[in-house]
């Protein structure tokens, strides 16, 4: 699971977007036959889930940080490392140069002050594009 679907899922609640699981039935191979069976036309693929998930609903992305936020001393609305670590997702460096990766960061992935706004910026741009509810502020 990406780093970005990871932030998803942890702000809108689990369960209220399909999940893709991978898993598909068991069929048998094509051409196989049972014996005393007339043999059978090979049973068609199974259609693999959709990859795309739906946008998220109205969901109050500052509103739902702010209440995970409750009694701890994290900077999530500017902090890149504090909202990953607010929403229980590993904010090493390596994680940080995925998520750059996956939101199309082009400067150095050195961990810097510029990465770490960037990355903060288009987390919260790439939620709202997915319509979740985030603050000018967080986007400018």
């Amino acid at each position: 699971m990406s780093i970005f679907s990871k932030i998803m899922d942890a702000i809108s609640f689990k369960g209220t977007r399909p999940t893709q699981t991978g898993q598909h039935e068991a069929q048998p191979a094509p051409g196989a036959s049972i014996p005393g069976l007339a043999p059978q036309a090979a049973p068609a693929p199974a259609i693999p889930p959709a990859v795309a998930q739906p946008p998220l609903q109205d969901v109050d992305v500052e509103a739902q940080l702010s209440q995970l936020a409750q009694g701890k001393t994290l900077n999530w609305q500017s902090s890149i490392v504090d909202l990953m670590k607010l929403l229980g997702i590993d904010s090493s460096l390596e994680n940080r140069k995925d998520l750059a990766r996956e939101l199309g960061y082009t400067g150095a992935l050195d961990g810097s002050a510029d990465m770490n706004i960037w990355l903060h910026k288009a987390t919260m741009c790439k939620l709202a594009e997915n319509g979740g509810k985030v603050p000018a502020s967080m986007t400018d």
